[in-house]
């Protein structure tokens, strides 16, 4: 039995989320889970404490009473670093996306995802993984938040410069990412065209018409060409720095398959 704990002030919510997984697991579908919740940071902070040595994942909302945006995942980084975070959050842009995975989430959840969708992901994380949702990723990122020299001539009491999240990926300069994207293989900047997208390897995989360990043997390729230690880190890398230097590859440009496989994303 895996024991899950929800941070999220609307007991309606949680209430919800409850109901979800207890019919899956009525059904079969997924392993068994105890799910515990917490209304605030502070509250969440206490089942922690008294739940140390049996709690698997922590689903956080963004917008708790005592905490706002990403500071609550940035304190439980530093109080709880040993367990697994995943933002459910109705926050959609992408760029909150990549900043939550620099700070060590484990995964992405919108609060507009299907109920499948929420099993799928919690499968995956409780596994190990981390969960990138594909339609967030895909979202065109928004316009540069405003520089520190237009912030400095505003008025102090109307500008708010949020301090630089932890960089969990080397930082590169453009060339320095063209030099090491010219290294990959057609195959494998396909693959990470994909990955930037947020798709598993499964869906690679069925979308490619390869088999997975095919796919995971491209991701190896890739993380040690670009320098980096796991799938965020790429992910992180790249969907700063792809747009500059990537033509349509022959893997991305491959016709996607409508309709992919039961359970196909991992």
């Amino acid at each position: 039995m895996y024991r899950l704990l929800i941070a999220d002030d609307h007991p309606l919510f949680r209430d919800a989320i409850s109901r979800t997984l207890n019919l899956a697991v009525a059904d079969g579908s997924t392993p068994e889970y105890e799910l515990l919740q917490a209304a605030s940071l502070e509250e969440a902070l206490s089942v922690i404490a008294h739940h140390a040595d049996s709690l698997d994942l922590l689903l956080l909302d963004l917008d708790l009473p005592d905490s706002h945006g990403l500071e609550g995942l940035a304190r439980l980084r530093e109080e709880a670093d040993w367990l697994p975070v995943a933002i459910l959050s109705a926050h959609e842009a992408r760029e909150t996306v990549l900043e939550a995975l620099a700070l060590g989430a484990v995964g992405y959840l919108s609060k507009s995802s299907s109920a499948q969708t929420l099993r799928d992901a919690l499968a995956r994380m409780l596994a190990g993984e981390v969960y990138v949702p594909a339609q967030l990723m895909r979202a065109a990122p928004r316009p540069a938040p405003l520089s520190a020299a237009s912030a400095s001539s505003a008025p102090a009491s109307s500008v708010s410069v949020p301090p630089p999240a932890p960089q969990l990926a080397p930082s590169l300069s453009d060339a320095e990412f063209a030099r090491r994207w010219q290294t990959l293989t057609t195959k494998q900047r396909g693959v990470l065209e994909r990955m930037v997208l947020g798709e598993s390897n499964k869906m690679i995989a069925w979308q490619l018409g390869v088999a997975e360990t095919t796919v995971k043997s491209h991701v190896s390729a890739i993380l040690h060409k670009l320098g980096v230690a796991s799938r965020v880190q790429a992910i992180l890398l790249a969907s700063h720095a792809l747009p500059a230097v990537s033509g349509p590859s022959e893997a991305s440009a491959a016709p996607r398959r409508e309709t992919p496989r039961s359970n196909a994303h991992e």
